[in-house]
């Protein structure tokens, strides 16, 4: 018997996702869009002093496998550095692709192989992550910035 792709654990997921809101003075943000089906995310990040993510905030507009991916990524994306959040959305890609046997250390990510045979579905669910890493790199990279011009 094969388990359903919108199973219970899923649904579960999509309806919990944390950080729910933009954040009002981010210091940077990241869109991502699947042409495939539509799905969006934004994310919006602020590095704290130690250059992981200290604040975060989420705009999710996917249908459910997206909306669990973000709340994966969202419940576990707040302490974590810009290499973390990039190394977590290369493991989930790779596996997703069939390319590595698991999807990482990333916690909760195993719950998303359902959606392994279903390509089409790949490119929601890896939103979130694509977000989450292109706004923490933009905010590390202009991080150095800011703080020689304070």
């Amino acid at each position: 018997m094969t388990t359903p792709l919108y199973n219970r654990d899923i649904l579960r997921l999509a309806a919990s996702i944390p950080h729910q809101r933009r954040l009002e003075r981010p210091q940077a943000s990241a869109r991502r869009r699947s042409p495939v089906c539509g799905s969006e995310v934004v994310v919006d990040v602020e590095l704290g002093p130690d250059g992981r993510i200290g604040a975060l905030g989420q705009e999710v507009k996917a249908c459910a496998l997206g909306q669990a991916s973000a709340a994966l990524m969202g419940a576990h994306a707040v302490g974590a550095t810009p290499a973390e959040l990039a190394a977590a959305r290369d493991a989930l890609a790779a596996f997703l692709a069939g390319n590595r046997g698991d999807p990482g250390a990333w916690p909760g990510l195993d719950s998303l192989a359902v959606a392994r045979p279903f390509a089409a579905r790949h490119a929601s669910i890896l939103l979130a992550f694509e977000a989450a890493a292109a706004a923490a790199e933009e905010a590390a990279a202009a991080a150095p910035a800011a703080a020689g011009a304070a």
